[in-house]
């Protein structure tokens, strides 16, 4: 991997040659700037600005994260998020506008990666890269993200040595039908054939339980608007449980048999807006939907004032708390009989963000060696800690037990299994939430295996953890699941799960002129979409959907929809292509 690695500066040294001729004739000296190692130590601190289009966080990095990270590589991370400074792209735009995006950068590939290469703002990291031992294993990645760019511009994020054919989830799929179990199981586990059957099944425990412990009246089911975008995003979600997802306005299966328009009359949208509809005109739908955001919805989910939930990451991270599942009480999957629930494979190329360094950054050699720590057993740990699943710090949270199986210690049991934990002063302090890595990137996917313990970077999936986590909840759930002990176990075993193998597919932007019919296409889709879920009679709901087909068609859906459906066809064949590359 080596030979091949230095194999690929060689258009590089190349250009370098042709740019030094005029100058010394000597080709060896391009050889000279090549670094094959980096420093042990930094003596210099210096600050590094984090242009990261993923943080949710603005400012240094505190607590034993940037604690770590001063101690090997003696910087300081200052993070600048968009997310946080509001306004869209505007952050962005006027970074690049002053040729200064950041020291080290987090953004998608593809256009905007495209765009930064064009405008010089990204560095070309091929002459760190021979010295990049961690990232070695994911080469073929590197070389994939960089193909065609006469450099090596960006590094891959959640890559991993998982199969591309094998989910990227942990113990949960992204997507599943989550219900308050104790409530389910009060009325005897009934069958439940369809998505349609949950209906009567979500009534029963509505009316089982109609006021949550606040005094609030309780809803089968609570809506938000936050993240609408080609489409009503509510209504994107169920949709999963029959093995789609979305592309822009096309509605893609994850094996590539099936293809549909969000308008189609006999698709997947329309069944799922007909479901919400009929949840409504039978009491089931918070009223509050139209107006409430995801926060306010998780406040909801916490005190335990809504029954069902799309994901596993919603229900049960807001309610599961120990206490609960002690009681018996919590969201568990609840298994839909004709279901194959969409699943993302393993991205063998990295998913969708990518790690650069900026052009004008002051020291890259060591912004090159803090990514490429990122990628090493340490940094994957340490990184991807509690908001990504990894265990954190090896001798904080975790270390090696005595039958050479990795155990939480008291620590990390403490800041798992309660929430948090104060970090002891050697550590850096303060607590451990606040002080987990801010750039909400994973270099490494959590779930890829750490050959020292054959177990995944995940904590969850150690038996140590399992073993702290039984409690009433999951006995009872697993007692009527075949026996299962996590719901990927159940879905894989009882053939209910549809992976997309991992081709790290990223669709092309829009021209000018898809674009336009695109936003107004798009906005008309959300407005009827709320609308007809709340519509008061099945011949309102009728109307309302036609009169969305007929308005969306002349404002050009059926052109947009032509783009989207070749996208997810091309999406598809690169899914084939990377199963059957890895399979080989």
């Amino acid at each position: 991997m080596k030979l091949k690695r230095k194999a690929a500066l060689g258009v590089v040294a190349l250009l370098a040659v042709g740019s030094l001729a005029a100058c010394s004739g000597d080709p060896a000296e391009t050889e000279e700037s090549q670094v094959d190692a980096f420093p042990t130590e930094w003596e210099e601190e210096i600050t590094i600005d984090v242009f990261d289009g993923l943080a949710n966080y603005m400012g240094m990095q505190e607590g034993w994260f940037g604690e770590l990270v001063e101690e090997k590589f003696n910087m300081k991370l200052n993070i600048i998020a968009p997310n946080v400074a509001g306004g869209g792209d505007t952050l962005y735009n006027t970074r690049v506008s002053a040729g200064d995006l950041g020291d080290l950068i987090v953004t998608d590939k593809g256009e905007k990666l495209d765009e930064l290469i064009e405008g010089g703002l990204v560095l070309d990291s091929s002459k760190y890269y021979p010295a990049m031992d961690s990232l070695e294993r994911f080469d073929k990645a590197v070389d994939k993200l960089n193909d065609g760019k006469d450099g090596v511009y960006a590094f891959p994020t959640s890559v991993s040595g998982i199969q591309p054919t094998e989910p990227s989830e942990g113990l949960e799929p992204t997507f599943g039908a989550y219900l308050r179990w104790d409530l389910y199981s009060q009325l005897d586990y009934p069958e439940i054939g369809t998505l349609e059957d949950l209906l009567p099944v979500l009534k029963d425990m509505q009316d089982l339980q109609p006021t949550a412990p606040n005094g609030k009246k309780v809803y089968a089911l609570s809506l938000f608007k936050d993240w609408d975008g080609n489409m009503m995003n509510n209504v994107k979600q169920p949709i999963t449980y029959y093995g789609y997802d979305e592309l822009g306005f096309a509605l893609a299966k994850a094996d590539g048999s099936d293809y549909q328009g969000i308008l189609d009359d006999d698709g997947e949208y329309h069944r799922v807006l007909e479901f919400y509809n009929e949840a409504y005109r039978m009491g089931l739908v918070d009223p509050e939907s139209t107006t409430q955001n995801y926060d306010t919805l998780w406040s909801k989910f916490q005190n335990g004032q809504v029954l069902y939930s799309w994901w596993p990451w919603l229900g049960q991270s807001a309610y599961n708390t120990e206490d609960n599942m002690n009681a018996g009480t919590g969201f568990m999957l609840v298994p839909i009989e004709d279901q194959t629930i969409f699943s993302y494979g393993a991205e063998a190329y990295g998913g969708k963000q990518v790690l650069s360094i900026g052009s004008k950054a002051e020291d890259p050699e060591r912004i090159a060696a803090f990514i490429d720590w990122l990628y090493s057993t340490e940094g994957t740990y340490t990184n991807n800690s509690q908001t990504q699943g990894a265990a954190g710090p090896e001798g904080l949270t975790w270390e090696m037990g005595d039958d050479g199986q990795p155990k939480l210690t008291e620590f990390g049991q403490e800041v798992f299994l309660t929430g948090d934990a104060t970090v002891p002063e050697e550590w850096g302090g303060g607590s451990y939430i606040d002080g987990v890595s801010t750039l909400n990137v994973s270099a490494v996917l959590p779930n890829d295996i750490d050959e020292a313990t054959g177990l995944q970077y995940n904590y969850q999936f150690w038996p140590h953890y399992q073993e702290l986590t039984q409690n009433e909840l999951k006995a009872d759930w697993s007692a009527h699941m075949d026996d299962s002990t996590s719901t990927m176990e159940y879905l894989k075993a009882n053939d209910e799960l549809l992976v997309a193998p991992g081709a790290s597919y990223t669709a092309p932007a829009d021209d000018s002129q898809t674009e336009a019919l695109r936003n107004q296409v798009k906005a008309l889709v959300v407005q009827y979409s709320w609308q007809a879920t709340f519509a008061e009679s099945e011949a309102d709901f009728d109307k309302l959907w036609s009169e969305l087909q007929e308005t969306a068609k002349g404002l050009g859906y059926e052109d947009v929809l032509e783009v989207d459906l070749d996208r997810a066809k091309e999406q598809n064949d690169a899914r084939e292509a990377v199963a059957k590359e890895f399979a080989e």
